[in-house]
Formats: C-alpha cells, structure tokens, sequence
C-alpha cells in the first residue's frame, strides 16, 4: 500500500494504493489507440477462423490469431476505497505491459482482442473522485489497451490475472480539504500584497504552512517560530508575545494585513496577546525593512498571519489534544457551501482550552475562541468576505526568575517569584471585511476594514528596580501588589488597485494604495509603591502580600491617539525573461497626542511626523527554480514612548540591505533560502532599567548575518524544515550603554530541524514518525551585558498513524529534560522566562 501527496494551489491529493503488483512509472512515447482499418480486417478474418488460408501470410496470421484471446465483457464496480474493473475473457491473458505517461497509466496487453456486446470500446468520464476517464481500446498487432487518466495525478493500480480474466484495482483518490498542504508554500502575499512565487521576491520570505502546525502539534504562536533563523519569542510576562528578527525586538505581528496591535505600546500589552492559530492556514515571516508595505515597522521584519476562509465543498473536522500538566484542547473545524449554488460559503472555527502549566500557579491558562466567517459571490467578478474573532483568555502573569550575578539564579524552574493568583485577563474581538472586484483578468480593487479591540485587566505582584529590586545577598526580592486595565482598540481602512500591463516587450505588476488607521490606547494603573512586600527566591513565603480594592480612580494614567494616512505604489517589472526588478516609495504621516497624568498632574503631548521610505530590489534567475537577489529598504517608526521625565522619544529609524539566493530542489518539492543582511537602526526605545514603565533612547544598533531556510519534501513521504542563522547584533553608538555591547537575548548562532516521514506502502501506510531539535547560542540578559543566559538544546520527536479521515499523533517536547531560558529578558527581574520541562500531547482528529 502506498501514499503519494502533492499540492495544487490550496489543494492536497492522497493516492492509495491496493496490495498485490505496484505499476511501475515509466514515461513512455503516446501512440495512436485505434486505427479502424486495421481492425476491421482483424474482426472480420476471426469472424472465419476456419476458413482456409490462401497464402502463407494468411497462414501465420491465424496461426496468431489462433493464440489470440478475446475479451469479451468489461465490469465496472465500485468499492468503499475505489472502483475495480473487471475482464472477462475465455481464457488467461498474459501480464501486460505498465507504464505512465502524463497524468495516465497506461496497461498494454498482448495478443489480445477487445469484442464487446456493446460496442467497440470502453469509455468511462468521471468514474471517480481524482480520476478523469477510463478508456480500454483495441490497438494494432492484436494489443488492447487499458488507460486510467487522473484528474491531476497518473493513477496508481494493482493489476491480478486469473483463468478467465484480469482485474485492476483503483484506490480512490482522497482529496483532503484546505490546510493539509505540504511543507511548501510556493507564493507569498505578505512581501508585496500581490500573490507572487517565492522565488519572484527579492527578500527573505519563510511560509510555515498548516500542516508543520499540525504535525508539531503546536499550540501558540511562539512555538510555530521556532522553525525559523533569526527568530525569537518571549511572551512578556503573559501580556503577549514579543517578536525577534534578525536582532531587533518589536516586531509587529499582522493578520491578513491588519496589525494586531498598537504600535505605540512599545509592547508591554501587545493588543491580542495570544493569537489563536485553530483558524491560521500558515504564517509567513518576511525579514528585513518593510515600511513601503506595512508603514510602521521595525528593521527585523514582519510576522503575517493568513486566516483560514470558507470552501467551496463540505469540510468537518473534530480535534482533541490532551497533554500533561492538565492540557485539554477540543477544537471544531466546520465549513462548506449555504447555498446550492455555492455563492454563499460559511467556517467556522470553535476552541477551548485548559492548561494548568509547570509552574506553581493557582491561576490556570483557560481560553476560549469562536471565529465565523462568510463569503459571499456576490456576482463573477466580486467577492466578499466577513469574518469576527472573539477571544476570551485568562492565564497567570508571570514575571519569570531573576538574575544573580553574572548568570540566572539556580532556582527550581517552577517556582514563581510573584503570587500564586497573580492573573491577566484579555477579552479580545475583531471583525471586519475584504472586499476584491475584477476589473478584468488583470485589474481588481481591494479594499478591506477591521475594527480590533483589546482589553487587559492584571492583577499582579511585581518587582521594580526602583522599590529595591533584588538584594543579591540575602536573596530577598522586593515586590508591590499593582492592579492596571490595558485597552487597545483599532479603527484601520485599506484601498488597492492592482493590475498587469505591459510597456513594449516589459511587463509590470502595478500596486497602488492609500490605507487609514487610528490607534487608541488607554491605560489605568491602580498600583500602591509604597505596600511592597518582599520575598526570599531560595525561600518563599506566599500570600504575604496585602491586595486591596481597587479605587474607583486610578493612581496613573495614559491616553494614546494616534492617526495614520499610508500613500504607497510598488511597480514588479520584468525587465527580461530573468530578471525582475521590483521598486517602490511608501509616504506616510503620523499624528500622535498622548495625555499623561500621575499623582494628580496631567501632562499633554504632540507628535506629528512624515517620512518618505524608499524600497527596490532585483531578482535575477539564471536557471528557472534559482533566483539570485538583492534589496535595500528603509523602516520608520513614531514611538510614543516617553522617559521618566515625560520627555518623547525620536522616531526610531532603520535601513538595511540584504542579498541572497533562492532555489526550488527536488523537483521543485523544497525551498532553500540563503541570505545576508546588514541592518542598522537609531534612537531606539527600549525599557528603562531603573524603571521598565518608561524608555531610554540607546542611540544606534547594528546587526548583520547570514541565514539559512529550507522547508518542503524531499521524497514523499518526507518532508523537512530546518535553519540556521549567525547574527552578530550590538550596540555601535551609545551615550549610555557600551559600544560593542550584543542586543539581549540574541544567540550569535541558533538552528533548527524538525523532519517527518510517512511509510508509503505495505501493511502501515499511513503510519509516521517526527524528529527534530532546537538549538539555541548563549544570549546576553539586558543592554548592560551584566548577566548571560545559557545556551540549551532541546529534541522533540513525533508518532502519528492517518487511515481514511481519522488521525492519532502523540509528540514529545524537550525529551531529555533541558533547563532553558526563553526570549529575552526586561530587566535582571523581570521577564527572565524558563521554557518548559519533558511534555507529552496527544491528539486525535476526525474529519467527515
């Protein structure tokens, strides 16, 4: 038995095949199926076989014709796995002869003759799902042919001869729905929101595509990057996670080219926390400056998220995953067409999830997630697609371990350093449209809106650098009870036109777009700096903290707005068959009030910045799956971090340069991806070491490396994703922190590995098995360098058995065990996160 999977477009085909003989696939010459002259005459002369012969070719001839064996009947029948057909004959026909040519396979059987009641031939159009015809025809030299066409692939058969007949056995060909697709993602839309190949974009692009979520059985987001160089996660102490491209910390995180959240919070509550990944069909991660596209960003990158969409054809999908530690995880997939024209399709997308995690917490992670999407035809060049997502998440907050000299302390991993019922509640919801209408083939509109809004309330205990900190000595760590109510809300419109003309014999790929966005943020904070309580890290007392009411007015607050207008063209031109340039001028203007007030002052603040960034690139491709390019691209960014005096921050600015090359391996089936990038970026913001609610400007840093992706099949049955990545990031100029000084929490080497394979034939089709690792260079704790954090290997192994719609996986993460440090730090006492010890998920999935 045997599985082959390919990919078309959104589109996954399984072929199974049958025990017995496996049909070889050899290409073979096309030859003519009939000539009617000829057998005619051989009909005509077995309708007489005795007659005598006149000549000696007339002889020998029947003779032949003597050992001829005719077939008389063809059945037709359908089975639970496949159809068979059936040939009825007088006698044994001898083994024919196999090949493939195109989509078909091809049988050839000699010394035969077809002779049916009914006619002719035999010919069957659609006879089932993935198989496009049957045709069984006389050829010349007393042969009769048996061709099997797929619909995209040669079938594969198992062919058995008897006494009176032959029989060939056809596994249906399963068409598994949207999502299960194979490593490989051949286009991206995130680099230059047109659906262009990976190979066409002149910078570095990864796609994890669902099917490595599914067989990592990953459960966040920050997981899912793992699989990528350069890139690090920290979740920010439970508030949300926190990106790091190439060195630089802050990258924004987008769903379907809205940013989830604002970006003027410099992170510390990051709009929706926790993205759910249930209704994610892949993740695409775009390194390097990328303001022409996405406005304010940071030189490291993008991280994009693609939601899953509505099909065309019924598709129901029943997960549950169960680990250790209390990890429960049911989850429903449903969509399919609501009319019978199928002009109106729906999904919907329902999760709940538990998980009591390895930490000492009395509070657990406890989320629940529905997404409903429509999309309606509304004619055949208009779509319309509305889609909400409701997020409802409570998890501890957690301030992670703390720094002892010049390393992490030698602490159990999951003791906590804060409360036992110190929590963050987020109530998160986004809904919206995508609007695309065809001009032609080659010109449509898109416009697109989305209201997101997220609300944080935390109650928690933390440490500040300012209160005391930690008293290196005696181990006693000061901490105060705080209380803050965190809202992000998003008011974001997106206008673009994209069309295909040419000019002569040079052909171009023209976007233009004009997109509006208001940010708001409001933050209250109800903390007391003057109740603080400390705590021994060898010897923790709990529920010593005293937690009063909260006050109807809170101790401090801040209000955020922010006004967006983006201007941007971006021409792709193929200047020659090899080589494409791709160039384009982003204008955007940002204007920013902030309200502060503290201890009963109230303080006013204006920011009004314009910047026009410029973006090119070159792709040139000597051969037709290798590209070779180059880009230069500029970032912008408006901060409205503030210090401690209330004093703004310069925007942070970037630019960098990469180059690098692309090639399709494997008959097209693998991607790999080798670049090198220079990047620089000035008057950064990050937080202040004495006092992490404010920033400090740390002047200029650099960043600079080389990275390697390969992601995709290698045979089939096995596919791969791995990298590699050197980064060598530091501060270059500073007034405050040495020059020389590497970035936090940046490995000058990391690599990565997960490969799976999936027995093809024989009596365990369907079982398979995953391996892989991540390793992870030393890092540096904060901009000081005064503590570092250990390098870690972790092994991850997988065993999963797939039979018709049912799936069973169990994975092991951190096999050995492996005390590690994750992300990077805020300050020797905050956001110091150890990852998480050996941990077992199971899954089972039922598709109907």
């Amino acid at each position: 038995m045997a599985v082959k999977w390919k990919r078309w477009g959104g589109w996954s085909v399984q072929l199974t095949i049958g025990l017995s003989v496996l049909i070889p696939q050899v290409a073979i010459a096309n030859e003519v199926l009939t000539e009617e002259a000829l057998l005619d005459e051989e009909m005509s002369e077995l309708d007489d076989p005795n007659s005598p012969a006149k000549t000696v070719d007339e002889w020998l001839r029947q003779i032949a014709q003597a050992e001829l064996v005719v077939i008389t009947d063809i059945q037709f029948e359908e089975t639970s796995e496949g159809f068979t057909l059936r040939l009825e004959t007088d006698s044994e026909l001898l083994a024919p002869e196999t090949s493939v040519t195109g989509n078909t396979t091809i049988a050839d059987i000699s010394n035969a003759l077809l002779r049916l009641p009914e006619g002719e031939d035999f010919v069957v159009s659609d006879p089932a799902e993935g198989i496009a015809s049957i045709d069984v025809v006389n050829l010349p030299d007393n042969r009769v042919r048996i061709a099997i066409t797929g619909t995209d692939d040669p079938p594969a058969v198992n062919i058995s001869t008897g006494a009176t007949g032959l029989t060939i056995s056809v596994i249906q060909i399963v068409v598994i729905a949207e999502g299960d697709s194979d490593y490989f993602v051949p286009n991206s839309s995130t680099t230059t929101r047109t659906d262009t190949p990976i190979l066409d974009v002149p910078a570095s692009i990864q796609a994890i595509p669902q099917e490595v979520l599914e067989d990592q059985q990953v459960t966040d987001l920050g997981e899912a990057l793992r699989n990528i160089s350069g890139a690090s996660v920290n979740s920010t102490e439970g508030r949300g996670f926190q990106i790091n491209l190439r060195g630089f910390e802050g990258v924004p995180l987008f769903r379907d080219g809205f940013r989830l959240y604002s970006p003027n919070d410099n992170g510390d509550a990051a709009g929706q926390g926790f993205p759910e990944i249930a209704n994610i069909e892949r993740i695409e991660v775009l390194r390097g400056p990328a303001s022409i596209l996405f406005g304010q960003i940071e030189p490291g990158g993008a991280v994009s998220i693609i939601s899953k969409r509505p099909l065309d054809d019924p598709f129901y999908e029943v997960p549950l995953q169960a680990g250790n530690f209390g990890f429960l995880r049911p989850r429903v997939d449903l969509s399919g067409p609501l009319t019978g024209d199928n002009n109106l399709l729906y999904r919907l997308n329902v999760v709940y999830e538990h998980d009591e995690g390895f930490r000492d917490f009395d509070e657990d992670v406890d989320r629940f997630f529905v997404s409903p999407a429509l999309t309606w035809k509304i004619g055949s060049r208009t779509d319309l697609n509305i889609q909400l997502e409701y997020l409802d998440d409570e998890r501890p907050l957690d301030p992670g371990l703390v720094a002892l000299g010049d390393e992490v302390a030698d602490i159990p991993r999951d003791r906590i350093l804060g409360e036992p019922d110190d929590s963050i509640k987020s109530d998160f919801i986004s809904t919206g449209y995508d609007l695309e209408y065809r001009f032609s083939d080659r010109w449509k509109l898109r416009n697109a809106f989305r209201y997101i809004r997220d609300k944080d309330d935390i109650s928690a205990t933390l440490s500040f650098p300012f209160i005391g900190g930690l008293n290196e000595t005696t181990g006693d760590l000061n901490r105060v009870f705080g209380e803050q109510e965190v809202t992000n809300e998003t008011l974001a419109l997106q206008t673009n036109v994209v069309g295909e003309f040419a000019t002569g014999s040079i052909d171009h790929t023209l976007l233009l777009g004009v997109d509006l966005a208001r940010y708001r943020l409001e933050s209250d904070s109800f903390t007391d700096f003057s109740l603080r309580v400390p705590i021994n890290i060898f010897d923790p007392v709990y529920d010593a903290v005293p937690r009063p009411s909260r006050p109807d007015d809170p101790i401090s607050s801040e209000e955020i707005d922010t006004d967006s207008l983006q201007i941007y063209v971006q021409d792709q031109i193929e200047l020659l068959d090899d080589l494409i340039l791709v160039a384009g001028l982003n204008y955007e203007t940002v204007s920013q009030e902030t309200e502060t007030t503290r201890s009963g002052n109230t303080t006013e603040e204006e920011l009004d910045e314009d910047e026009f960034i410029p973006r090119i690139g070159l792709v040139y491709q000597p051969a037709e799956n290798l590209s070779f390019y180059a880009n230069y691209s500029r970032s912008f960014f408006p901060s409205a971090a503030v210090t401690v005096d209330g004093d703004p921050l310069e925007p942070e600015e970037g630019e960098g340069f990469e180059v690098g090359l692309k090639s399709e391996l494997f008959d097209r089936r693998l991607l790999a991806t080798l670049a090198y990038f220079n990047l620089t970026k000035q008057n950064v913001a990050t937080a202040d070491p004495n006092d992490p609610r404010f920033s400090v400007a740390t002047g200029e840093q650099e960043s600079q490396g080389v990275e390697l992706d390969l992601v995709g099949e290698i045979s089939p049955g096995w596919n791969l994703i791995a990298s590699y990545s050197y980064i060598d990031a530091e501060i270059s100029e500073d007034n405050r922190f040495d020059e020389g000084n590497r970035l936090p929490g940046v490995p000058e080497h990391s690599a990565s590995l997960w490969t799976t394979y999936e027995i093809q034939s024989g009596d365990l089709t369907g079982l398979g098995f995953g391996l892989g690792f991540n390793w992870v260079g030393d890092r540096q704790g904060d901009l000081d360098n005064s503590f570092e954090l250990d390098s870690y290997f972790l092994t991850n192994a997988a065993i999963f058995y797939q039979r018709n719609n049912l799936r069973f996986a169990v994975n092991f993460q951190n096999i050995f065990d492996v005390f590690y440090i994750s992300g990077t730090p805020r300050t020797r006492t905050r956001g110091i996160e150890p990852g998480a010890p050996f941990t077992v998920i199971g899954s089972i999935s039922y598709e109907f």
